[in-house]
Protein backbone atom coordinates (compact mmCIF):
# COMPACT_ATOMS: atom_id res chain seq x y z
CA UNK A 1 0.00 0.00 0.00
CA UNK A 2 2.96 2.33 0.62
CA UNK A 3 4.37 2.22 -2.95
CA UNK A 4 1.09 3.10 -4.71
CA UNK A 5 0.57 5.91 -2.17
CA UNK A 6 4.02 7.32 -2.91
CA UNK A 7 3.32 7.15 -6.64
CA UNK A 8 0.04 8.99 -6.17
CA UNK A 9 1.77 11.68 -4.12
CA UNK A 10 4.47 12.11 -6.78
CA UNK A 11 1.80 12.28 -9.51
CA UNK A 12 -0.12 14.89 -7.52
CA UNK A 13 3.01 17.00 -7.03
CA UNK A 14 3.84 16.73 -10.73
CA UNK A 15 0.36 17.88 -11.72
CA UNK A 16 0.56 20.76 -9.27
CA UNK A 17 3.88 21.87 -10.73
CA UNK A 18 2.44 21.67 -14.24
CA UNK A 19 -0.50 23.82 -13.18
CA UNK A 20 1.80 26.36 -11.54
CA UNK A 21 4.03 26.47 -14.62
CA UNK A 22 0.96 26.98 -16.84
CA UNK A 23 -0.24 29.87 -14.65
CA UNK A 24 3.20 31.51 -14.77
CA UNK A 25 3.43 31.10 -18.55
CA UNK A 26 -0.06 32.54 -19.04
CA UNK A 27 0.70 35.50 -16.75
CA UNK A 28 3.95 36.27 -18.56
CA UNK A 29 2.25 36.16 -21.95
CA UNK A 30 -0.59 38.36 -20.66
CA UNK A 31 1.89 40.96 -19.35
CA UNK A 32 3.82 40.83 -22.63
CA UNK A 33 0.59 41.34 -24.60
CA UNK A 34 -0.28 44.37 -22.49
CA UNK A 35 3.20 45.81 -23.04
CA UNK A 36 2.96 45.25 -26.80
CA UNK A 37 -0.42 47.02 -26.89
CA UNK A 38 0.97 50.05 -25.04
CA UNK A 39 4.15 50.25 -27.12
CA UNK A 40 2.28 49.73 -30.39
CA UNK A 41 -0.21 52.48 -29.52
CA UNK A 42 2.65 54.95 -29.16
CA UNK A 43 4.21 54.07 -32.52
CA UNK A 44 3.34 55.83 -35.76
CA UNK A 45 3.65 59.20 -37.45
CA UNK A 46 3.04 60.87 -34.08
CA UNK A 47 5.40 59.20 -31.58
CA UNK A 48 4.07 58.91 -28.02
CA UNK A 49 5.99 57.55 -25.00
CA UNK A 50 4.38 54.59 -23.17
CA UNK A 51 3.76 56.72 -20.06
CA UNK A 52 1.67 59.16 -22.10
CA UNK A 53 -0.32 56.32 -23.66
CA UNK A 54 -1.06 54.81 -20.25
CA UNK A 55 -2.08 58.21 -18.88
CA UNK A 56 -4.50 58.82 -21.77
CA UNK A 57 -6.10 55.37 -21.49
CA UNK A 58 -6.44 55.65 -17.71
CA UNK A 59 -7.92 59.16 -17.99
CA UNK A 60 -10.50 58.03 -20.53
CA UNK A 61 -11.48 54.89 -18.60
CA UNK A 62 -11.69 56.63 -15.22
CA UNK A 63 -13.23 59.86 -16.51
CA UNK A 64 -10.52 61.98 -14.90
CA UNK A 65 -10.05 64.48 -17.71
CA UNK A 66 -7.86 66.65 -15.49
CA UNK A 67 -5.00 64.20 -16.13
CA UNK A 68 -4.93 65.40 -19.75
CA UNK A 69 -4.37 69.06 -18.87
CA UNK A 70 -1.33 70.53 -20.61
CA UNK A 71 -1.32 67.73 -23.19
CA UNK A 72 -1.83 68.32 -26.91
CA UNK A 73 -5.53 67.76 -27.65
CA UNK A 74 -4.70 65.62 -30.68
CA UNK A 75 -2.96 62.95 -28.59
CA UNK A 76 -6.13 61.48 -26.95
CA UNK A 77 -7.87 61.42 -30.34
CA UNK A 78 -4.95 59.57 -31.96
CA UNK A 79 -4.78 57.03 -29.13
CA UNK A 80 -8.46 56.37 -28.41
CA UNK A 81 -10.14 56.92 -31.79
CA UNK A 82 -7.50 55.98 -34.35
CA UNK A 83 -4.87 53.57 -33.05
CA UNK A 84 -6.40 51.65 -30.17
CA UNK A 85 -9.45 50.29 -32.07
CA UNK A 86 -7.16 49.01 -34.82
CA UNK A 87 -4.67 47.54 -32.36
CA UNK A 88 -7.33 45.75 -30.29
CA UNK A 89 -9.04 44.47 -33.44
CA UNK A 90 -5.74 42.95 -34.60
CA UNK A 91 -5.15 41.33 -31.20
CA UNK A 92 -8.68 39.88 -30.99
CA UNK A 93 -8.60 38.53 -34.55
CA UNK A 94 -5.19 36.96 -33.93
CA UNK A 95 -6.52 35.30 -30.77
CA UNK A 96 -9.60 34.01 -32.60
CA UNK A 97 -7.61 32.53 -35.49
CA UNK A 98 -5.18 30.86 -33.08
CA UNK A 99 -7.79 29.12 -30.90
CA UNK A 100 -9.83 28.01 -33.91
CA UNK A 101 -6.62 26.57 -35.35
CA UNK A 102 -6.12 24.58 -32.13
CA UNK A 103 -9.62 23.13 -32.45
CA UNK A 104 -9.22 22.19 -36.12
CA UNK A 105 -5.89 20.47 -35.54
CA UNK A 106 -7.24 18.69 -32.46
CA UNK A 107 -10.52 17.49 -34.01
CA UNK A 108 -9.31 16.62 -37.51
CA UNK A 109 -6.05 15.11 -36.13
CA UNK A 110 -4.19 16.81 -38.97
CA UNK A 111 -1.13 19.00 -38.21
CA UNK A 112 -1.73 20.98 -41.42
CA UNK A 113 -5.32 21.89 -40.52
CA UNK A 114 -6.09 25.56 -39.93
CA UNK A 115 -9.21 27.76 -39.53
CA UNK A 116 -9.64 27.85 -43.32
CA UNK A 117 -9.55 24.08 -43.88
CA UNK A 118 -13.30 23.79 -44.46
CA UNK A 119 -13.37 26.55 -47.05
CA UNK A 120 -14.54 29.29 -44.70
CA UNK A 121 -12.05 31.81 -46.08
CA UNK A 122 -13.08 31.11 -49.68
CA UNK A 123 -16.75 31.56 -48.77
CA UNK A 124 -16.04 34.82 -46.97
CA UNK A 125 -13.94 36.07 -49.88
CA UNK A 126 -16.69 35.22 -52.36
CA UNK A 127 -19.32 37.03 -50.27
CA UNK A 128 -17.11 40.09 -49.83
CA UNK A 129 -16.26 40.15 -53.54
CA UNK A 130 -19.96 40.14 -54.42
CA UNK A 131 -20.62 43.05 -52.06
CA UNK A 132 -17.71 45.05 -53.48
CA UNK A 133 -18.50 44.26 -57.13
CA UNK A 134 -22.17 45.25 -56.92
CA UNK A 135 -21.43 48.14 -54.54
CA UNK A 136 -23.92 46.90 -51.97
CA UNK A 137 -24.19 49.52 -49.23
CA UNK A 138 -27.41 48.75 -47.42
CA UNK A 139 -25.49 48.38 -44.13
CA UNK A 140 -23.02 51.18 -44.77
CA UNK A 141 -19.43 50.26 -43.97
CA UNK A 142 -20.61 46.92 -42.51
CA UNK A 143 -22.03 45.62 -45.79
CA UNK A 144 -18.80 43.91 -46.90
CA UNK A 145 -18.12 42.24 -43.49
CA UNK A 146 -21.77 41.13 -43.34
CA UNK A 147 -21.64 39.55 -46.80
CA UNK A 148 -18.28 37.97 -45.95
CA UNK A 149 -19.71 36.40 -42.80
CA UNK A 150 -22.81 35.20 -44.66
CA UNK A 151 -20.66 33.64 -47.37
CA UNK A 152 -18.53 31.86 -44.78
CA UNK A 153 -21.58 30.49 -42.94
CA UNK A 154 -23.27 29.25 -46.12
CA UNK A 155 -20.03 27.60 -47.21
CA UNK A 156 -19.64 25.90 -43.83
CA UNK A 157 -23.19 24.53 -43.91
CA UNK A 158 -22.70 23.19 -47.44
CA UNK A 159 -19.38 21.54 -46.53
CA UNK A 160 -20.95 19.82 -43.51
CA UNK A 161 -23.90 18.70 -45.65
CA UNK A 162 -21.63 17.41 -48.40
CA UNK A 163 -19.40 15.47 -46.02
CA UNK A 164 -22.35 14.00 -44.13
CA UNK A 165 -24.02 12.75 -47.30
CA UNK A 166 -20.94 10.85 -48.45
CA UNK A 167 -20.64 8.10 -45.90
CA UNK A 168 -20.78 9.82 -42.53
CA UNK A 169 -19.06 12.77 -40.93
CA UNK A 170 -15.34 12.03 -40.70
CA UNK A 171 -12.15 14.04 -40.79
CA UNK A 172 -11.26 12.89 -44.29
CA UNK A 173 -14.74 13.67 -45.62
CA UNK A 174 -14.69 17.15 -44.07
CA UNK A 175 -11.24 18.01 -45.40
CA UNK A 176 -12.03 16.67 -48.88
CA UNK A 177 -15.36 18.51 -48.99
CA UNK A 178 -13.67 21.72 -47.85
CA UNK A 179 -11.04 21.43 -50.60
CA UNK A 180 -13.69 20.82 -53.27
CA UNK A 181 -15.90 23.73 -52.22
CA UNK A 182 -12.92 26.07 -51.79
CA UNK A 183 -11.71 25.24 -55.31
CA UNK A 184 -15.13 26.03 -56.77
CA UNK A 185 -15.36 29.30 -54.86
CA UNK A 186 -11.82 30.28 -55.84
CA UNK A 187 -12.85 29.93 -59.47
CA UNK A 188 -15.88 32.09 -58.74
CA UNK A 189 -13.69 34.75 -57.11
CA UNK A 190 -11.37 34.75 -60.13
CA UNK A 191 -14.38 35.31 -62.40
CA UNK A 192 -15.63 38.19 -60.20
CA UNK A 193 -12.19 39.81 -60.37
CA UNK A 194 -12.20 39.38 -64.15
CA UNK A 195 -15.48 41.29 -64.55
CA UNK A 196 -14.81 43.83 -61.79
CA UNK A 197 -12.87 46.37 -63.92
CA UNK A 198 -11.85 49.27 -61.64
CA UNK A 199 -13.26 47.49 -58.55
CA UNK A 200 -10.72 44.69 -58.86
CA UNK A 201 -8.12 46.62 -56.84
CA UNK A 202 -10.56 46.94 -53.92
CA UNK A 203 -11.32 43.21 -54.03
CA UNK A 204 -7.63 42.25 -54.13
CA UNK A 205 -6.79 44.59 -51.25
CA UNK A 206 -9.60 43.13 -49.11
CA UNK A 207 -8.47 39.58 -49.89
CA UNK A 208 -4.95 40.34 -48.64
CA UNK A 209 -6.21 41.55 -45.23
CA UNK A 210 -6.12 44.88 -43.42
CA UNK A 211 -7.10 46.46 -40.09
CA UNK A 212 -7.40 50.01 -41.38
CA UNK A 213 -10.37 52.17 -40.31
CA UNK A 214 -11.52 49.90 -37.49
CA UNK A 215 -13.89 51.33 -34.88
CA UNK A 216 -14.87 50.53 -31.32
CA UNK A 217 -17.98 48.81 -32.71
CA UNK A 218 -15.72 46.38 -34.58
CA UNK A 219 -13.75 45.78 -31.38
CA UNK A 220 -16.80 45.10 -29.21
CA UNK A 221 -18.60 42.81 -31.67
CA UNK A 222 -15.47 40.83 -32.50
CA UNK A 223 -14.55 40.48 -28.83
CA UNK A 224 -18.06 39.24 -27.97
CA UNK A 225 -17.99 36.45 -30.56
CA UNK A 226 -14.36 35.44 -29.99
CA UNK A 227 -14.75 35.34 -26.20
CA UNK A 228 -17.92 33.24 -26.51
CA UNK A 229 -16.06 30.81 -28.75
CA UNK A 230 -13.15 30.69 -26.30
CA UNK A 231 -15.49 29.77 -23.43
CA UNK A 232 -17.05 27.02 -25.56
CA UNK A 233 -13.62 25.61 -26.45
CA UNK A 234 -12.50 25.63 -22.82
CA UNK A 235 -15.70 23.85 -21.78
CA UNK A 236 -14.99 21.03 -24.26
CA UNK A 237 -11.20 21.02 -23.79
CA UNK A 238 -11.26 17.72 -21.90
CA UNK A 239 -13.44 16.12 -24.58
CA UNK A 240 -10.97 17.30 -27.22
CA UNK A 241 -8.18 15.60 -25.30
CA UNK A 242 -10.14 12.34 -25.34
CA UNK A 243 -11.03 12.68 -29.03
CA UNK A 244 -7.32 12.76 -29.83
CA UNK A 245 -7.16 9.16 -28.54
CA UNK A 246 -9.67 8.01 -31.16
CA UNK A 247 -13.44 7.89 -31.40
CA UNK A 248 -13.79 4.45 -29.80
CA UNK A 249 -11.74 5.39 -26.74
CA UNK A 250 -13.53 8.72 -26.39
CA UNK A 251 -16.95 7.06 -26.69
CA UNK A 252 -16.03 4.49 -24.04
CA UNK A 253 -15.14 7.38 -21.71
CA UNK A 254 -18.53 9.05 -22.14
CA UNK A 255 -17.94 11.51 -25.00
CA UNK A 256 -20.65 11.88 -27.63
CA UNK A 257 -18.09 12.03 -30.42
CA UNK A 258 -20.46 13.00 -33.24
CA UNK A 259 -22.19 15.86 -31.42
CA UNK A 260 -18.99 17.21 -29.88
CA UNK A 261 -17.13 17.06 -33.20
CA UNK A 262 -19.87 18.86 -35.12
CA UNK A 263 -20.32 21.49 -32.41
CA UNK A 264 -16.61 22.27 -32.14
CA UNK A 265 -16.02 22.37 -35.88
CA UNK A 266 -19.03 24.62 -36.47
CA UNK A 267 -18.07 26.92 -33.58
CA UNK A 268 -14.42 27.13 -34.71
CA UNK A 269 -15.54 27.86 -38.27
CA UNK A 270 -17.87 30.62 -37.06
CA UNK A 271 -15.03 32.14 -35.04
CA UNK A 272 -12.85 32.06 -38.16
CA UNK A 273 -15.71 33.54 -40.20
CA UNK A 274 -15.99 36.48 -37.79
CA UNK A 275 -12.24 37.05 -38.02
CA UNK A 276 -12.22 36.94 -41.81
CA UNK A 277 -15.21 39.28 -42.09
CA UNK A 278 -13.39 41.85 -39.94
CA UNK A 279 -9.87 41.65 -41.35
CA UNK A 280 -9.91 39.79 -44.65
CA UNK A 281 -7.89 36.63 -45.21
CA UNK A 282 -4.85 36.39 -42.94
CA UNK A 283 -2.98 33.13 -43.27
CA UNK A 284 -0.59 31.11 -41.11
CA UNK A 285 -1.69 32.52 -37.73
CA UNK A 286 -4.12 29.66 -37.05
CA UNK A 287 -1.64 27.16 -38.47
CA UNK A 288 1.57 28.35 -36.85
CA UNK A 289 0.58 29.47 -33.34
CA UNK A 290 -0.85 26.10 -32.14
CA UNK A 291 2.39 24.36 -33.16
CA UNK A 292 4.52 26.95 -31.38
CA UNK A 293 2.49 26.77 -28.18
CA UNK A 294 2.29 22.97 -28.28
CA UNK A 295 6.09 22.88 -28.04
CA UNK A 296 5.82 25.04 -24.91
CA UNK A 297 2.75 23.66 -23.10
CA UNK A 298 2.29 20.15 -24.47
CA UNK A 299 -0.85 18.70 -26.11
CA UNK A 300 -3.30 19.31 -23.23
CA UNK A 301 -5.96 21.60 -24.71
CA UNK A 302 -6.85 22.98 -21.27
CA UNK A 303 -3.48 24.77 -21.32
CA UNK A 304 -2.96 24.99 -25.07
CA UNK A 305 -6.12 26.97 -25.86
CA UNK A 306 -5.57 29.92 -23.46
CA UNK A 307 -1.86 30.09 -24.31
CA UNK A 308 -2.64 30.11 -28.04
CA UNK A 309 -5.21 32.84 -27.42
CA UNK A 310 -2.53 35.18 -26.08
CA UNK A 311 0.20 34.10 -28.50
CA UNK A 312 -2.08 34.63 -31.51
CA UNK A 313 -2.97 38.09 -30.28
CA UNK A 314 0.70 38.98 -29.79
CA UNK A 315 1.80 37.62 -33.17
CA UNK A 316 -0.83 39.37 -35.26
CA UNK A 317 -0.52 42.61 -33.29
CA UNK A 318 3.24 42.72 -33.87
CA UNK A 319 2.72 41.99 -37.58
CA UNK A 320 0.14 44.77 -37.86
CA UNK A 321 2.43 47.19 -36.01
CA UNK A 322 5.25 46.42 -38.44
CA UNK A 323 3.03 47.11 -41.45
CA UNK A 324 1.57 50.27 -39.89
CA UNK A 325 4.48 51.95 -38.13
CA UNK A 326 7.79 50.34 -39.14
CA UNK A 327 7.72 49.81 -42.90
CA UNK A 328 8.05 52.87 -45.16
CA UNK A 329 4.60 52.21 -46.66
CA UNK A 330 1.81 50.01 -45.37
CA UNK A 331 1.40 46.61 -47.01
CA UNK A 332 -1.51 44.19 -46.52
CA UNK A 333 -0.99 42.26 -43.32
CA UNK A 334 -1.84 38.93 -44.97
CA UNK A 335 1.25 39.31 -47.14
CA UNK A 336 3.49 39.88 -44.11
CA UNK A 337 2.10 36.95 -42.10
CA UNK A 338 2.63 34.65 -45.08
CA UNK A 339 6.19 35.88 -45.60
CA UNK A 340 7.02 35.37 -41.90
CA UNK A 341 4.88 32.32 -41.16
CA UNK A 342 5.73 30.26 -44.24
CA UNK A 343 9.51 29.90 -43.69
CA UNK A 344 9.07 29.56 -39.93
CA UNK A 345 6.53 26.78 -40.37
CA UNK A 346 8.89 25.05 -42.81
CA UNK A 347 11.58 25.19 -40.09
CA UNK A 348 9.27 23.68 -37.45
CA UNK A 349 8.06 20.98 -39.86
CA UNK A 350 11.62 20.04 -40.82
CA UNK A 351 12.69 19.96 -37.18
CA UNK A 352 9.83 17.59 -36.31
CA UNK A 353 10.85 15.30 -39.18
CA UNK A 354 14.43 15.13 -37.89
CA UNK A 355 13.18 14.41 -34.38
CA UNK A 356 11.08 11.52 -35.64
CA UNK A 357 14.07 10.07 -37.53
CA UNK A 358 16.18 10.16 -34.36
CA UNK A 359 13.44 8.45 -32.38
Amino acid sequence: MQMPLQKLQKTGRFRKRLQQAAVVQFALLAVFLGAVIIISTGMGYIQLPPATVVKIIFAKLSGQSNLLEGMDSIFPVVVMDVRLPRILSAAIVGAGLAISGVVFQGILLNPLADPYTLGVSAGAAFGASLAILFNIGMMGSYSVPLFAFAGAVVTLLFVVYLSSSSGGLSSNNLILSGIIVAAILSAGISFLKYVADEQVAVIIFWLMGSFGSKTWTDVSLTFLFIFTGFLAFMFFARDMNLLSLGNRTASSLGVDTRKVTIFLLVTASLVAAICVSVSGIIGFVGLLVPHMMRLLTGPDNRRLIPMSLLAGAILLLIADTVTRAVLPSEIPIGVLTALIGGPFFCYIFRKQQRTRKVL
